[in-house]
Parts: C-alpha cells; sequence; structure tokens
C-alpha cells in the first residue's frame, strides 16, 4: 500500500471513529434530556425516585464500576505484568461482597447518601457531615484522576493522536490534555442536568456497549488462537519479553530483592495496602454507595447488587483474554511506545485484530 493510501486510510478511519464518538455522546445527551423532563424532586435528582429495578440498577452499578480506569487500566496491567496484573481483576470482584453485605442496611436507612446514614444515628451530625464530605472529596478527587487520564488516553487514541505528533495544529500533549477537559465537562453535564435518572440509563447504556465489546474482542483473541488458551499463554509470555516470569507471580509484587530487606519488606507492604483498597474501597465509593438508595427495598437493592457482581466478574475474566491477547498480538514494545502506563494497550489490540 503506498503512502498516500494508507493516510486516506487512516483519514477514513478516523473520521468514523470521529462519526460513532459523536453519534453516541448524541444519544447520551438525549438520554439525559428525557430523563431531566421526567425529574421532579429532590428524591427524583438524587436517587431516581427509588423506582429502578433491580437488573436496571445492577446494570447502572456495573456501569459505574467499569469505567476507563477499570477496563483499559486492568488489561493494559495485564499486558505488561502479565499474572501480577490479574490482581487488579480478581481485587475488584472480592470488593463487591462489602458492598453486598452493606446494600440491605443502607437501602433500609431511607436516606439519600452514604453520609446520611451515620449522621442521622449522631448526637451532633455536623461533624459527622463535615467528615463525610472531606472523605467524599478526597476519594472522587483520586478516583477521578485515574478516570479522567483513562478517558483521555482512549479518546486521544481513537482520534489519532500520537506522541510527537499533531492534532489539528495543536501538540499531541495538549489535545490530550483538552481531551480530558472536554470528557470531564460532558461528565459534569450529564450529572448535573439528568441527575439520577439521566446518569442511570447512560451507565445502562454503557455497560451494554462495555459487556458486546468485551465478548467480541475476547472471541476474536481467542479464535486468533484456535480458541487454545494455552497457546495465548505462551505467545503472550514471548512477546512480552519476559518468559516464563511474565506467566507467574513476582513480576510486579512480592519480589524477594536480595541483600535489600528494606526494599522487599517494602514491596510486600505495598501488596498488602493495595489487596486492603481494593477488597474494602470499593463499598466507600460515592458513586456506588449512593446507587443502593435507587431501588425501591433492601431486597432488591441486593438483588441489584448480584447482578452488578455477575456482570462485572464476568466483564473482568474477558479483561484476562484482553491483556494476554495485546501481550501476545501487539506486543510490549508497541504498548510502551504509545503509552508508558498500557492504557492504549486494549484499542490496540482492536486495531491488530480488525
Amino acid at each position: 500500500m503506498t503512502s498516500a493510501a494508507a493516510a486516506a486510510v487512516s483519514g477514513d478511519a478516523r473520521l468514523l471513529t470521529f462519526a460513532l464518538f459523536a453519534g453516541l455522546v448524541c444519544v447520551t445527551l438525549g438520554i439525559t434530556l428525557w430523563a431531566r423532563s421526567r425529574t421532579d424532586g429532590a428524591a427524583d435528582f438524587y436517587v431516581g425516585g427509588r423506582a429502578f429495578s433491580a437488573r436496571q440498577n445492577g446494570f447502572a452499578l456495573a456501569g459505574d464500576y467499569m469505567s476507563a480506569g477499570s477496563f483499559i487500566g486492568i488489561s493494559g496491567m495485564i499486558a505488561l505484568s502479565g499474572y501480577d496484573g490479574f490482581i487488579y481483576s480478581v481485587g475488584s470482584l472480592v470488593a463487591w461482597v462489602p458492598v453486598l453485605l452493606l446494600a440491605g442496611p443502607l437501602r433500609n436507612a431511607g436516606r439519600f447518601t452514604l453520609t446520611d446514614v451515620p449522621a442521622a444515628r449522631a448526637r451532633r451530625p455536623g461533624p459527622v457531615r463535615v467528615a463525610g464530605v472531606v472523605s467524599t472529596v478526597t476519594v472522587s478527587v483520586f478516583y477521578l484522576v485515574a478516570q479522567m487520564v483513562g478517558a483521555g488516553a482512549l479518546v486521544a487514541l481513537l482520534l489519532g493522536v500520537r506522541p510527537g505528533a499533531t492534532f489539528l495544529g495543536l501538540s499531541a500533549g495538549t489535545a490530550e490534555t483538552l481531551t480530558i477537559v472536554a470528557v470531564g465537562a460532558l461528565m459534569v453535564l450529564y450529572v448535573g442536568f439528568g441527575g439520577m435518572k439521566g446518569t442511570t440509563w447512560v451507565q445502562i447504556v454503557k455497560t451494554v456497549l462495555l459487556m458486546t465489546a468485551g465478548v467480541a474482542l475476547t472471541g476474536l483473541v481467542l479464535g486468533r488462537f484456535g480458541f487454545d488458551v494455552s497457546g495465548l499463554l505462551g505467545a503472550a509470555g514471548r512477546e512480552s519479553g519476559r518468559g516464563d516470569a511474565f506467566l507467574v507471580p513476582g513480576l510486579r509484587f512480592g519480589r524477594e530483592i536480595a541483600g535489600h530487606p528494606g526494599e522487599t519488606l517494602a514491596g510486600d507492604l505495598d501488596l498488602i495496602s493495595l489487596a486492603l483498597a481494593l477488597g474494602l474501597g470499593t463499598a466507600g465509593l460515592p458513586h456506588v454507595a449512593g446507587r443502593i438508595f435507587t431501588v425501591p427495598d433492601a431486597r432488591t437493592a441486593r438483588t441489584s447488587v448480584n447482578w452488578a457482581i455477575g456482570l462485572i466478574g464476568a466483564f473482568f475474566l474477558m479483561t484476562l483474554a484482553l491483556g494476554f491477547g495485546a501481550a501476545a498480538l501487539v506486543g510490549r514494545d508497541e504498548i510502551v511506545a504509545q503509552d508508558p502506563a498500557g492504557n492504549a494497550a486494549v484499542p490496540q489490540l482492536a486495531r491488530a485484530l480488525g
């Protein structure tokens, strides 16, 4: 293929990608407008009138959790760190056990937010609310940083923004920064204008799209290796440059560094800290806890969490195929060249399969 033909194909692909992205934004904005017209009062805005079914809320919970950071971040971690990257998938699934235990009591409290629950029982609710606000803002900021960086990297890649190149006359760094700002502004618009009803239906659409894309990509990856999982893992180990070490623990966490007991201990503590954060952190996420209040009763709340666990479990199992598939079909060097953190691994895999 000539360079001119390749450029034309690249330009056509970028135009199609942008058109699909713009179309999806228009659809979700339409959903937000529709939800806004049916929002009346605080209960509708904050908890969707407590009228969502277990299945609807379960899909929305899954959409809240299967974000850009978890989808492309975990797959990228597996593509670069192999077995140790899968810790994030396992931890993310186990994290829903505390949420399941809390779902019934939280919904029985009949409040709007997680902070409302202890504040309602406290003799002096003011300090409790202040602590809750500080905790919520702190968690949200750290969580949003990861999500927005992941979303910005994904959209930048889809639009063809590459390191060292320009996009609409802007440097790659500037274009990616503006992309992150634009995506963030769009999210604020969804939440601030559509309320809980709007965001719930947008998350349901997102879950359906993510599951569909995950199943399709997983099928294509396994099909490339004749549905031989051993063949996929072997190819991933070879292309990673780490050989068998790519498929066993210790590449990223729990490494014993000879002659440096302090560094070895620090690595062990890092792994323990990660396990605690993954296992207990989800129950404290404001957008997850807040969604427990959107269903009619405690039984529906528990059932919705079960729906979420099923969807999230299936999805994170697919990240195994996606991560190892990216390592095998794209290769470590190309993944790192696009994004050292591996956030572009899944889009690069989709391009390789395309």
